[in-house]
């Protein structure tokens, strides 16, 4: 291995052919600043591959009759405007609702800004339509939101408690946690990090936002999860809990979502995923119907899970003689993607040189925008951070993550409507 890697964050992978022992491979550091390297008992945060085990236990609390999937979600949480939405379109992400945290990031919110669950439901509960047409895929996490909502109320019991009784602690899953609160301690953490022109800069933020993400875990026990996955999926031309919710078209194609889970349905490639990405972490998790298991978890931005996962399973599917061991360290020498560059300056309020077009606010999101425009560009600002528009049709101006639509001149600006990946359709009025 490179020595210089080995001195870098780095990766914990696992293969896990049916009816074989599972190949492990652990290369680069935990902690930077301890030189700890990474291991087997070493946790990560595993992001949005907690949405099966949301989902998992929704599935369950309707089997055991504590709630129905087609029942409206608002029998359950009261404060929900939203009187359409049904369980099961939470779980499938086809609720319509809007993804808070986008909706947050309009306020100005940065890196180091504290925000709860809570939070987060408060603004869900403000949305009163769906932003997309029934029907119509929208992936938010607040739908997982809701979800560990709505299994603390049937169960009258907090979301960690519940997940460590009825599955980690039946599975042997005794190193994962669902986080609740920023200062809790997870026994064996890696740390994550980004690369600034200064060496490395730790990237965790204080927020946990357990159900659709803040899980973490090891290999190992990802591995004990996927192989109880795999032992409930016994229907090959089935995918797993396929009975119970429908997996149809999603943001990827030709992928398809059901309950917390990406599947890939095509024949012969059958396979069930999820990719998670929070706070400098990134994680995958792929089971297929042969019961090969697949993980990669990282804390180094320059190996994104996703792609060490997809060299692995390349390298597994088009050369099957090369030993599990070879294909890991194949994957863990990969090249290493430009790592991000932190900002270290604000950006300064230049307002004298530009021509105020008015503040706006909007009912669905917190906070206020402003509107500038400096030498026929267009300037969006929140909190003090400002973006410059770049047109790309009447009236039609592209952001870092959006889109932003006039419909008048820019000399008069009433209202404009902004469409994030995740949180589209959102109507801003002058003040």
């Amino acid at each position: 291995m490179n020595a210089a890697r080995d001195e870098e964050p780095g990766l914990s992978l696992l293969v896990h052919r049916s009816g074989e022992e599972p190949t492990l491979l652990h290369t680069g550091l935990a902690s930077l600043e301890h030189g700890l390297p990474i291991g087997p008992d070493t946790t990560f945060n595993v992001g949005s591959v907690a949405k099966q085990i949301t989902a998992h236990l929704i599935l369950l609390a309707a089997h055991d009759d504590l709630l129905r999937l087609d029942q409206q979600a608002a029998d359950l949480l009261p404060r929900l405007t939203l009187s359409d939405v049904t369980v099961a379109e939470l779980v499938t992400h086809r609720s319509g609702i809007r993804d808070a945290e986008s909706l947050l990031s309009l306020a100005g919110f940065r890196d180091l800004d504290h925000y709860t669950a809570g939070d987060l439901r408060n603004l869900a509960y403000r949305q009163d339509q769906r932003a997309v047409p029934k029907g119509r895929f929208l992936y938010s996490n607040t739908n997982y939101l809701l979800l560990a909502e709505i299994l603390e109320t049937v169960h009258r019991t907090t979301l960690p408690d519940l997940a460590r009784h009825r599955l980690f602690g039946p599975l042997g899953m005794h190193s994962t946690h669902f986080k609740t609160d920023p200062r809790q301690v997870i026994p064996g953490a890696a740390s994550a990090y980004q690369a600034t022109h200064h060496g490395w800069q730790h990237t965790e933020v204080p927020v946990t936002l357990p159900g659709p993400g803040t899980l973490w875990t090891t290999v190992g026990d990802l591995d004990r999860w996927l192989t109880q996955l795999h032992q409930r999926w016994q229907r090959p031309r089935h995918l797993p809990w396929q009975e119970a919710v429908d997996y149809e078209p999603c943001d990827h194609k030709p992928y398809l979502y059901g309950p917390g889970l990406y599947a890939d349905a095509r024949p012969g490639r059958t396979a069930v995923f999820h990719y998670g990405h929070e706070h400098g972490f990134s994680a995958a998790a792929h089971v297929e119907a042969s019961g090969l298991r697949v993980i990669a978890l990282s804390n180094n931005p320059g190996l994104s899970a996703d792609r060490v996962i997809a060299a692995i399973l390349r390298d597994l599917h088009e050369q099957p003689m090369l030993a599990p061991k070879e294909v890991l360290l194949r994957a863990a020498t990969m090249e290493r993607t430009p790592g991000t560059v932190a900002r270290t300056q604000p950006i300064l309020d230049d307002r004298d040189r530009h021509t105020e077009l008015g503040t706006f606010t909007c009912d669905q999101a917190l906070g206020s925008l402003r509107l500038t425009s400096s030498a026929g560009a267009l300037h969006l600002w929140r909190r003090g951070t400002r973006d410059q528009l770049t047109p790309t049709g009447p009236g039609v101006h592209a952001g870092n993550g959006y889109t932003l639509t006039m419909p008048s001149s820019m000399d008069q600006v009433d209202r404009f409507t902004l469409d994030l990946d995740r949180a589209p359709g959102l109507t801003y009025i002058r003040q």
